[in-house]
């Protein structure tokens, strides 16, 4: 890692020359610091009521937010066994889905996340016997072990909407995960992040990154996906980083688009088909006024399109595909031609579909009942916002659960 010690931004500039040893010594370098730095607690270990199958292959989740990830990861490894068409019926109602996801190639061990609410949604959905620790990462001195680590790192850092600082401390959180990964040797990593970190500091933080996943002991396969192709109701990029372990005889392919336009794919998935039922009962959805950033350009699609990316904000949320559409008066200015009242924004309930969370999965608010229906709404807009496609996660996750289903775990 490199630092120039100069004023003002985005002063960050990795090392072009180093090889993957220099480089590893330098990330145990800024580990130690990091380390130094943040982690307070003792040298006991913490965790005493973990479960572990040892005829599965057991997770460890990092940032784990409301579950998305994690959710699709699981349906990839049940898939191997019971198949996907009984995995998509029985998916349909939680009861169901919970019989088999006992038979799941998958088993959660450990999940982390800092976000309270987050995480007590993540306990309502998941088997009662995954340990969730509402901790910040840099506080957790020694990971607990598994085969295959997860985690979309935070991304305000690297996002094209925010201040693209490349030394915002933020951006460095991914040494956390690094962190665990040379803790725990797992066979697998699966990471997310924003569109934004392959461009940032023209390149060279992405390259930095890739090359700190590599020094940790992984072959590392990179991609942007777009979830429309992988039969998620909306347009929303992010970059995926597969890592598999060094010693481990598996060349990583992402998955192929399973929808599009060409006549071998099954067509995109409108918003028609995704939320059109929920037209006369759309659930709670945040209300209020729509600021001049927001009306600077169009937030609303037709119901034959594909949602814009869901945020992770109830007041940025996309509007409704009923009714008129947007019109554009003067640059950088839309309006409502048939009014504010009559353009609502996606409700929880949509967003959630959006997303391809199943109808079942519940989200906490905190259950404040002293803070405004909004705020407790936004904090579920957060979430979901925050959250990877479940259905773009079991995609991704397919190629790992089927090697791991054909080498080691087939009973």
């Amino acid at each position: 890692m490199v630092k120039i010690q100069e004023r003002g931004r985005g002063k960050f500039k990795p090392a072009p020359d180093y090889d993957l040893n220099e480089v590893k010594s330098l990330l145990l370098e800024k580990i130690d610091e990091e380390m130094q730095l943040t982690i307070d607690e003792p040298n006991t270990y913490e965790f005493e009521d973990l479960h572990y199958k040892p005829n599965r292959a057991n997770i460890v989740s990092l940032f784990c937010g409301a579950g998305g990830l994690d959710l699709g990861v699981e349906l990839a490894g049940i898939d191997c066994v019971v198949g996907a068409e009984a995995v998509n019926e029985a998916f349909k109602e939680k009861e169901a889905f919970n019989v088999i996801r006992a038979e799941g190639l998958f088993h959660h061990v450990y999940s982390n996340d800092f976000f309270k609410e987050a995480l007590e949604t993540y306990r309502i959905n998941f088997p009662h016997d995954v340990f969730t620790h509402n901790k910040d990462i840099k506080k957790v001195k020694e990971f607990p072990k598994g085969d295959i680590v997860l985690g979309g790192f935070p991304c305000p850092g690297f996002s094209e909407a925010g201040p693209r600082l490349v030394d915002d401390p933020r951006n460095f959180l991914y040494i956390h995960f690094i962190r665990c990964l040379m803790q725990v040797k797992p066979k697998f990593f699966i990471a997310e992040n924003v569109k934004g970190m392959l461009t940032l500091g023209k390149g060279e933080v992405f390259r930095q990154i890739v090359q700190d996943f590599s020094a940790a002991g992984y072959r590392v396969y990179h991609k942007l996906l777009n979830s429309r192709d992988y039969g998620v109701p909306q347009l929303r990029e992010r970059v995926f980083l597969v890592g598999v372990r060094e010693d481990i005889e598996f060349e990583y392919t992402f998955p192929a688009p399973t929808h599009g336009e060409g006549s071998l794919l099954k067509p995109y998935i409108t918003l028609k088909e995704a939320i059109g039922d929920l037209e006369e009962d759309p659930g709670d959805f945040f209300e209020g006024s729509y600021s001049t950033i927001f009306m600077s350009r169009n937030r609303k699609k037709n119901w034959n399109e594909q949602s814009f990316t869901i945020q992770a904000s109830g007041r940025q949320a996309p509007i409704h595909p009923g009714g008129i559409p947007m019109e554009k008066v003067d640059k950088d200015k839309w309006i409502f031609p048939d009014g504010d009242y009559n353009n609502r924004r996606l409700s929880v309930k949509e967003i959630k579909r959006i997303q391809t969370f199943p109808d079942w999965y519940q989200f906490s608010d905190g259950g404040n009942e002293k803070m405004s229906k909004n705020g407790r709404l936004d904090k579920i807009y957060k979430q979901i916002g925050n959250a990877v496609p479940v259905q773009l996660a079991r995609a991704v996750a397919t190629p790992i659960a089927e090697w791991l289903y054909k080498n080691d775990y087939r009973s």
